[in-house]
């Protein structure tokens, strides 16, 4: 058993994950009730909690990995908090209330904090498994990319979402020739709409990238290690490094192990509980309401509520909202949020220069802002979002609405 706090009484929590969804929880924890557990923290990686958001920007040489630390191994010591990093939990008994890690250390709780996040989908083509093909998801994986970058050479992203176009900028500023395979017609398709993805795929391609749109892998091709990528059509790409960056799967395998309530992610309640009182979930491992969650301003919500219940300030519930994305390739400007599709009785506002290079789309519905699409003029973005989380009703601005935040402000001084 843990060894240090044996005779202490407070109850025990232990979180398993040490990624920003866990540790910003227990953040919010010490803000609620400073002290109020003893605290235990299993990660699978050997150092302290960093912020996953900025491995893009390390990978392109913008930032260091001390850059990016949130919390040192001096921050858990400050705060009491016992870190095994390093150290995955491999099976909880929730009968007995222990969790036990891959050395073999085990440790009771009174309360558990599961944040076990989500893993890359590696695409299940054969060769998937060979020497030079990755996922796009840690530190030890920008490394692995960082020295393929050093050796030269080609690498070929599958998936031209978000964090495909990120790893493809940063091994593109690292000196390899990139290449990005996505399997629709249009970039960030989840994002963006049609006309926004033209634009980015233009400005991307001016940068150097190969952007292949509509192609369905079906093969890695390489003996001893990754030598090119097949397409269902025949065409082959050469490859010394296949990043795979086609989406994540949420990590339940150790819930579902030990009998957590599953569907395709652990299923938690507005109080972030399982379907087991003593245990609480966070981040891109759990499903609420049926959606699951990969934008760190709902990881942030969901932080905050699982604290104030696990402080015993139960008052908070978890309320989905509208999302914002924007995208950290460094001269792109890019920014989408709300609901770009639309539907019955919605209208788009469009602003159009393409000299200029800016495309903006509102998607309005009533008198409602619902969704916004930006490109190369982005300074709007939160304002529109603003507009879109509470809600405003729009009808008095709707003919200024394109035009922006500081036209909006004009108008009313000379109205005034």
């Amino acid at each position: 058993m843990n060894a240090p706090h044996a005779h202490d009484k407070h109850p025990r929590l232990v979180v398993i994950g040490n990624g920003m969804a866990g540790m910003r929880t227990v953040e919010e924890l010490l803000k609620l009730a400073p002290g109020m557990y003893r605290i235990t923290v299993f990660g699978a990686e050997p150092h302290g909690n960093y912020n996953r958001i900025l491995l893009s920007p390390v990978l392109a040489g913008e930032k260091t990995v001390d850059d990016i630390m949130l919390n040192t191994r001096e921050w858990y010591d400050a705060n009491g908090i016992v870190l095994h990093a390093g150290d995955p939990v491999v099976r909880i008994d929730r009968k007995k209330r222990v969790v036990y890690a891959a050395s073999g250390l085990a440790v009771p709780y009174d309360r558990l904090l599961i944040a076990t996040g989500s893993k890359p989908f590696i695409v299940p083509v054969p060769g998937h498994q060979l020497p030079g093909v990755i996922g796009f998801r840690d530190l030890s994986d920008v490394d692995t990319m960082l020295s393929a970058a050093r050796a030269g050479g080609k690498a070929v992203v599958i998936g031209g979402g978000l964090l495909g176009l990120e790893a493809a900028n940063g091994l593109l500023r690292q000196g390899m020739e990139v290449a990005v395979v996505h399997v629709t017609g249009s970039l960030m398709n989840q994002q963006l709409d049609p006309p926004a993805a033209e634009l980015l795929r233009a400005s991307l391609e001016l940068r150097g990238l190969r952007i292949l749109l509509n192609r369905q892998t079906v093969a890695i091709e390489g003996e001893d290690r990754v030598r090119a990528v097949r397409f269902d059509d025949g065409e082959t790409v050469d490859a010394d490094l296949v990043v795979m960056a086609a989406g994540v799967r949420p990590n339940v395998e150790l819930a579902k192990d030990a009998g957590l309530h599953c569907e395709r992610a652990i299923v938690v309640d507005d109080t972030l509980q399982t379907y087991d009182p003593r245990v609480y979930a966070v981040g891109e491992c759990v499903q609420h309401r049926r959606a699951t969650f990969g934008l760190v301003a709902p990881i942030w919500d969901q932080a905050r509520v699982a604290a104030a219940h696990l402080a015993g300030a139960g008052h908070r519930r978890y309320v989905q909202q509208a999302t914002a994305t924007k995208l950290k390739v460094t001269g792109v400007d890019l920014y989408s949020a709300g609901d770009i599709v639309g539907g019955d009785g919605s209208e788009d506002l469009v602003l159009r220069d393409r000299r200029g290079g800016i495309y903006k789309r509102l998607v309005v519905a009533g008198n409602r802002l619902t969704g916004a699409v930006l490109y190369g003029d982005v300074a709007d973005g939160p304002w529109y979002f603003d507009l879109i989380q509470k809600r405003t009703d729009i009808s008095s601005i709707r003919d200024q609405l394109l035009f922006g935040r500081a036209h909006h402000d004009d108008v009313a001084a000379q109205a005034a």
